[in-house]
């Protein structure tokens, strides 16, 4: 009986060491797919973040192109293309000044207070005036 336990025991031992080793190879396959998974979803992120880039590319690769369009436009007219008419906020020094003169501030112009301060000006001058004040977009 004693030979019997001894060959059970021996079985028992030789199954473990057989387990052992099936565990370690499990856990070598299962962290080489855990690499390449994470491998793939490195390159899907990439991917991602390439398509974003280029649609991006593709919006200001546009807008360049209508801004383009819009200056061979407005140059051969003598005006500022539409695009950019509405970046300028300025006015001229003395147009400010006349109109400071009058009680008229920075912010937007009534057009009868506007005609009220240029009485004393032309015609020709009251119109560049005017002009003036809508391309700055002070005009109300």
């Amino acid at each position: 009986m004693e030979k019997e336990a001894m060959e059970l025991v021996e079985r028992l031992e030789s199954a473990a060491s057989t387990l052992e080793r099936t565990l370690g190879l499990l856990e070598e396959r299962q962290r080489l797919l855990t690499g390449e998974v994470e491998r793939i979803s490195a390159t899907v992120e990439t991917s991602r973040r390439e398509e974003e880039l280029a649609d991006r590319l593709a919006a200001a690769e546009r807008e360049i192109e209508q801004l383009r369009a819009g200056a061979a436009s407005g140059a051969s007219g003598g005006e500022f293309p539409k695009a950019l008419r509405s970046l300028r906020r300025t006015l001229p020094a003395a147009t400010a000044e006349m109109l400071a003169k009058h009680g008229i501030g920075e912010r937007a112009v009534d057009v009868r207070s506007l005609d009220a301060a240029l009485t004393g000006l032309s015609l020709e001058q009251r119109i560049a005036v005017k002009s003036q004040l809508r391309r700055a977009g002070a005009m109300a």
